[in-house]
């Protein structure tokens, strides 16, 4: 009796269609979609790819009975606030599911506070309960160097490294965990905790935008909610960024996000002044360059507290 077709011994010439493997798989309109979602970011976006490559090759060779360990998946994110690393995570997570490395494309985000107790045996419960709704997907733990307190000797946060250290191991078929944060500080981390650090495989770092990328994403933000920059407002708009990347606590994509909506509040109050005349279709979709400029960022001395 012939051999099931799919089953491949030793010696036996065998050929995989790879095309037909990434379209099934519908890795490559996630892959799309990361490009369409977040712009610029071009040395992460290689990462995901060839990150997505290596796991389409692998899933590849099981077909082919070519016998290896599955990869080790655990990732650290490093990169300023607002560099996209949540999107990634997103799609990174979509992508696991759709090659079959987990068993669904959840993503379960938290900080600290989400797995640190703050009374002796309170910590394990937390950090077992988070793992539980995280399981079978992808667990992202942002600004994780705050689970290390070394100065503080009543401090949990290592209880809670420990628990997640055990399960990064030993449950690593069906559970990602992501690290995010400041690079320095996560640097400081992992060589802290060296055992954290051996089990992360793959570390991408988020690059901060340009100010040409951060008036694109700008103007994506806008038209996605119906909205435009006249020509002098994103000529005051990139000026804006300019002077506000200099200052402290700039969160690239995140800044420019809450600076075009305190432009729209602004906008909405400069329409309601004029009660007396109708307002066109372009009058309610324009953000206009004193919308932007009313920006205590124009001052002459402005507060540098990170506040518009």
């Amino acid at each position: 009796m012939n051999r099931m077709s799919d089953e491949v011994m030793p010696g036996d010439e065998a050929s995989i269609d790879l095309r037909e493997e990434l379209r099934t798989s519908q890795v490559g309109e996630v892959l799309d979609k990361l490009d369409r979602e977040l712009i610029g970011l071009q040395p992460v976006k290689t990462r995901i790819r060839e990150t997505a490559a290596l796991l389409l090759v692998d899933r590849l060779r099981k077909k082919l009975s070519l016998s290896a360990e599955t990869p080790t998946l655990h990732m650290s994110f490093t990169g300023n606030p607002g560099t996209g690393k949540t999107t990634v995570a997103l799609r990174m997570a979509e992508i696991l599911h759709r090659l079959g490395y987990i068993r669904s494309g959840h993503l379960v985000a938290v900080t600290r506070d989400d797995l640190v107790g703050q009374y002796i045996g309170h910590t394990a419960p937390k950090t077992k309960e988070v793992i539980k709704k995280a399981m079978g997907g992808v667990l992202f733990i942002d600004e994780a160097y705050y689970l290390y307190k070394p100065e503080n000797e009543r401090d949990y946060g290592q209880e809670s490294i420990e628990i997640l250290l055990q399960v990064m191991e030993n449950n690593r078929d069906d559970l990602v965990v992501i690290l995010a944060g400041y690079k320095d500080r996560m640097d400081r981390f992992f060589n802290s905790n060296p055992g954290m650090r051996s089990r992360i495989a793959h570390h991408v770092d988020f690059p901060d935008y340009s100010p040409e990328e951060l008036l694109a994403i700008s103007k994506l933000m806008l038209a996605q909610q119906n909205y435009r920059l006249s020509e002098k407002a994103e000529e005051a708009f990139i000026d804006y960024i300019r002077r506000r990347m200099r200052m402290i606590h700039f969160a690239n994509a995140r800044s420019v996000r809450n600076a075009l909506d305190r432009s729209r509040l602004r906008q909405a109050n400069r329409l309601f002044a004029t009660l007396d005349r109708k307002l066109s279709r372009s009058d309610l979709t324009t953000i206009e360059a004193e919308d932007i400029l009313a920006s205590r960022i124009f001052q002459k001395d402005p507060p540098d507290t990170g506040a518009d």
